[in-house]
């Protein structure tokens, strides 16, 4: 049962999509509208639309739409009901306690507590005698005892069943232990303790909350099965979405936030006193991880490791950053060395000073350009100019590259008009392959309709005239007494059409207002989007009954014809008379 509709209206009118938006968006006025670079991909032209006249937003490269409590479910990586709850709490509006299922949301507390549950157990193991294996290794590493408290850190007993044992004593389910991915099934369809012998970090998202845990083996166990065990994916968890660290780093990251390698890297520096330090979850920095920073600094420092993967890494998150209004520095630390072990070695003040010396994106490609080249050759030096102007280049503005321009001549002796001329030649063709691409990009989006409706490609004319005819809908709710008797959803040609086509008619019918809320439960987002998109088209025009009434009529025809030339039964006869009724009609005006 749905949330009463006069609930969802109070919510969405004290949740003004516009400034919902602005918290996470950058947004420029455009007409009536507004524009912005997706949060939900990484762009350098704004394709995401918010529109205020329809209370939505829509953004043509990703295809990502809806209303607010779509936007909010997408950004805070939360269900329909969690999107409302959330609105609710933050514009005081009060939920009613029943009449609508909330079983998603009540997996999702379950899942939470095990997980609560199942971090206190980890640290209880640890500051137990049995895991004095596991503490000593902590302490070892440099970790103060409240170090080791304010981060949960636990202890995974060498056990296949203690965890189990101990969940299933408060209450917990074999099932839902499973779902939270801290036990494990085997082939055979028993369970088991999924972390065995390893030290125990618990990853807390912004909000607080234990979503998942990361198991690290004892050096030299060779029996473990790999250095490190991570939760997999559940319901409360997402990988790309998580950063280990946020919790507290959020709250002291304003100016400034530190991404590092590895777990232990962020806990040195925290306990170090730079308590704005996060690490990406066993996988490379994501662009869901930069739209979460960037809600909470106006800095990324990029501390990587300094091996080849550190290098790529490093390479990586420079071009997700790129174009996100973030000022992006690397520190490359001396040896080879990462933030925990620099910081154990050399303490704070050293380490601050690494910090304070942090180069800037342009500084460090640079540096990194002259990488395997010989400077002391007149060749060598000419193609690390070469690869210094490509560099330079990509700077938009003119001044930074004037400065750097400057720079190099003074240093290698080379004609200032000489290395200007190449840097200007190189941003001319960056110029004209950026407007192709993105000329190819506006006729070629990366989302198509075809990739959510793929029936289309059946009867692209059937689809096109339903598409009109719910764009129609959805912007005239009052012209639906035209349809309802000629146009039964079964005629349909598309079955995602058919649905929103029954969902547009149980609405009206029922009295309801027809607005994207009412959508938000029973399609998925990616075809909450699909239907904003029609929603906010100009597909009905100034005549919009007529357009309707021929929409009709092409839906009619198309479905006599794929029936017809689906059924082996029928013969050419009976097409033919299906097709001569349909035209009589039109000649008498039905």
């Amino acid at each position: 049962m749905a949330i009463p509709e006069d609930v969802i209206r109070e919510i969405k009118y004290r949740n003004d999509i516009e400034t919902a938006i602005s918290q996470y968006v950058n947004l420029k006025r455009r007409g009536k509208n507004l524009v912005g670079l997706c949060p939900f991909h990484s762009e350098k032209t704004p394709s995401f639309t918010v529109y205020p006249e329809s209370a939505s937003f829509y953004c043509f490269g990703c295809g990502a739409g809806g209303d607010v409590f779509t936007f909010t479910g997408l950004i805070e990586n939360l269900d329909y009901i969690e999107s409302v709850k959330l609105l609710a709490e933050r514009s005081g509006v009060t939920l009613p306690q029943d009449g609508y299922d909330d079983s998603m949301q009540r997996l999702k507390n379950t899942i939470y507590d095990i997980n609560r549950e199942t971090a206190r157990f980890f640290h209880s193991h640890l500051m137990s005698p049995d895991g004095k294996w596991a503490l000593d290794y902590l302490l070892g590493r440099g970790l103060s005892l409240s170090t080791i408290k304010r981060f949960g850190l636990g202890a995974a007993p060498d056990s296949w069943d203690s965890l189990i044992n101990h969940l299933k004593s408060k209450g917990f389910s074999v099932n839902d232990m499973y779902t939270a991915n801290v036990v494990g099934k085997s082939q055979k369809g028993s369970f088991y303790d999924r972390f065995r012998k390893r030290i125990m970090f618990p990853i807390i998202n912004i909000r607080g909350n234990v979503v998942a845990f990361s198991g690290r083996a004892m050096p030299g166990d060779d029996k473990a099965g790999g250095k490190y065990v991570n939760t997999s994916d559940t319901p409360v968890y997402k990988k790309s979405e998580n950063l280990f660290g946020i919790n507290y780093a959020k709250n002291n990251c304003s100016e400034r936030v530190i991404l590092v390698e590895g777990n232990m890297d962020v806990i040195s520096l925290h306990q170090a006193g730079f308590n704005y330090a996060v690490a990406p979850l066993g996988t490379a920095f994501t662009s869901e991880q930069v739209n979460l920073l960037a809600r909470y600094t106006k800095e990324i420092v990029l501390m990587l490791d300094a091996d080849a993967a550190g290098q790529k890494a490093i390479k990586r998150a420079t071009q997700l950053l790129e174009n996100t209004g973030l000022e992006v520095k690397v520190v490359v630390i001396p040896d080879g060395k990462d933030p925990d072990e620099f910081i154990k070695k050399n303490g704070p003040e050293r380490f601050r000073a690494l910090l304070e010396g942090a180069v800037s994106d342009i500084e460090y490609k640079l540096l990194m350009a002259a990488d395997g080249i010989n400077l002391e050759s007149d060749d060598g030096r000419l193609r690390y100019l070469s690869a210094a102007a490509e560099v330079i280049a990509t700077d938009d503005d003119v001044m930074t590259r004037d400065i750097y321009i400057g720079r190099l001549c003074e240093k290698y002796g080379v004609s200032r008009t000489a290395l200007t001329a190449k840097v200007d030649e190189l941003r001319r063709k960056n110029y004209k392959m950026r407007q192709k691409k993105e000329i190819s990009e506006i006729i070629r989006p990366k989302f198509t309709k075809d990739d959510i409706n793929p029936e289309r490609r059946r009867s692209p004319k059937a689809t096109a005239a339903e598409e009109t005819l719910i764009a129609v809908l959805l912007q005239h709710p009052d012209f639906y007494d035209n349809v309802k008797e000629k146009l039964p959803p079964e005629k349909m040609v598309t079955g995602l059409n058919r649905r929103i086509y029954e969902i547009i008619s149980a609405t009206i019918e029922s009295g309801r207002s027809l607005d994207i809320s009412v959508f938000s439960e029973k399609l998925l987002p990616a075809e909450i989007g699909y239907l904003v998109s029609l929603q906010n088209s100009d597909k009905a025009g100034k005549n919009a009954k007529t357009v309707l009434k021929d929409c009709i009529e092409v839906i009619l025809e198309e479905d006599i014809i794929l029936n017809n030339s689906d059924s082996n039964n029928s013969s050419l006869e009976d097409w033919a008379n299906a097709l001569q009724n349909m035209a009589s009609k039109k000649k008498k005006g039905n």
